[in-house]
């Protein structure tokens, strides 16, 4: 084990740096390590790992036997996977502080890796607070970045020592001045968030022309504004809306201390996505940061990442509960048909109601892929993906519903049936949370944990 510890330690850094140089000093010499072993010290790769974890449970389960439930859909979630864009945030992003969004997967192996990895919580809700400070996480960890507060929540935070907290209006200032005076506020301002999946401006944020009025009641209430945060959207896809709002903060930075406020941390909110768009974002935002903000000022800034972390770690499979073919209309009609074969319908356990619903809300686009048929688990392989010449499917779910369809048309060349199963990879941002009951199907499905990263694993406890 000692190498795998000087691995760790050279991997899995808990605290911060400025220095950008030095981070990444640090990476490069973890990697030049892993590849003069062979590799991560003979873990399994990520997509090893994750297949061995499906085929064993669908393989498991006998359809003409099993007890009810047995065949339900269930997640398996790399871990090492959520360690990996940790580490990748500290890359590309080393002066800001992450604040895990726990709304967008509240997973308790999640939050646990990343309570040891040193990040903060984003909590919008006081059960998301008492989840994170049931794991002895620090209130000083925790940020109740909740606009409109509820009452009861506010003197709940209030008795357990969370402090820090966003508002944007003078209502909810008086609120606080009446319930919580001693908290420490930050002034949520609004942003453009037109290139985001998921618009935010139109419920939150206080506009440019409102924040000194803003400053001046919370001064005149005796209330404390530590700094400013904004959220230029989920699943931003334009990295000069990063630009945009920092400039607008440092703005309102000034306001602040002419009002006579001592801020010292600036909240850049949420946004980011876990594919390669990353890199460019954080580029824009750290060049911002620089510019306005810059180290030397000794400001602290904070993030909210959510999708970022946890979208890639997490794959579920759904099996096929019932099919429906489609003949093909020549063929019925007594023409001669010029399709390979008929179409089909099929029905899977699970949908919009259930882990789908970010299609609905959150602008998702799940992509299935063959897990099994015909008798064989083709997972990871060539045959499981869609292919242009294929079998037609439409994918449905398991409600009453008629919206409810996961996909409309894709086709595979697997004669796909009753007892078969798809999986849809990128299943870790908000599916299993807002999952519902409608129709009586179950919200609370299995999660299967793997680990493809060493590092990870020493934290969980697990070597």
């Amino acid at each position: 084990m000692v190498m795998a510890t000087a691995l760790i330690d050279s991997f899995a850094p808990l605290e911060f740096t400025n220095n950008h140089l030095l981070y990444k000093e640090t990476l490069d010499r973890f990697i030049e390590q892993q590849n003069n072993h062979g590799g991560n010290i003979g873990l399994p790769s990520k997509e090893e790992l994750i297949g061995d974890a499906l085929r064993e449970r669908v393989e498991s389960v006998d359809h003409e036997f099993c007890a009810p439930g047995d065949e339900d859909t269930f997640f398996v979630a790399d871990l090492g996977e959520v360690y990996r864009q940790h580490l990748r945030w500290k890359l590309n992003l080393p002066r800001v502080k992450p604040f895990y969004a726990v709304k967008c997967n509240p997973d308790p192996k999640v939050l646990q890796l990343l309570s040891s990895l040193g990040t903060g919580f984003d909590c919008a809700s006081k059960a998301e607070i008492e989840q994170v400070l049931g794991m002895g996480v620090d209130p000083a960890r925790i940020i109740y970045a909740q606009p409109c507060k509820t009452n009861s929540y506010v003197r709940y935070v209030a008795s357990h020592g969370v402090r820090q907290m966003t508002f944007d209006n003078a209502d909810e200032l008086r609120k606080i001045a009446r319930l919580f005076p001693e908290a420490e506020l930050y002034l949520r301002i609004l942003t453009d968030d037109s290139s985001s999946l998921c618009r935010l401006s139109q419920k939150f944020g206080a506009s440019l022309d409102s924040t000194n009025n803003l400053l001046d009641l919370a001064s005149r209430l005796g209330l404390n504004v530590v700094g400013v945060s904004f959220h230029v959207g989920s699943g931003a896809s334009d990295p000069l809306a990063f630009l945009k709002a920092v400039r607008d903060a440092h703005h309102v930075f000034q306001q602040g201390a002419a009002c006579g406020f001592d801020m010292k941390t600036l909240d850049v909110g949420g946004g980011f996505c876990s594919d390669a768009s990353f890199e460019d974002m954080a580029g824009v935002l750290r060049s911002a940061l620089d510019e306005y903000f810059p180290a030397h000022t000794g400001i602290n800034i904070i993030a909210e990442p959510g999708r970022y972390y946890v979208s890639s770690a997490f794959t579920i499979a759904c099996n096929v509960i019932a099919r429906r073919t489609l003949e093909d209309p020549a063929a019925v009609n007594g023409a001669v048909s010029t399709s390979r074969e008929s179409s089909y319908m099929i029905y899977i356990n699970d949908g919009l109601y259930g882990n789908f619903s970010s299609i609905m809300f959150d602008h998702q686009h799940p992509v299935a892929k063959v897990l099994r048929a015909d008798g064989r688990t083709i997972y990871g392989t060539a045959a499981a993906g869609a292919v242009p010449d294929g079998i037609e499917y439409s994918i449905w779910g398991p409600t009453c519903d008629g919206i409810d369809r996961i996909t409309e048309s894709i086709r595979f060349d697997a004669v796909l049936d009753v007892g078969d199963w798809l999986y849809f990879e990128d299943m870790g941002a908000y599916t299993k949370c807002s999952a519902t009951k409608f129709n009586g199907f179950s919200d609370d499905h299995d999660v299967i944990y793997v680990c493809s990263e060493l590092g990870a694993k020493a934290l969980l406890g697990w070597l």
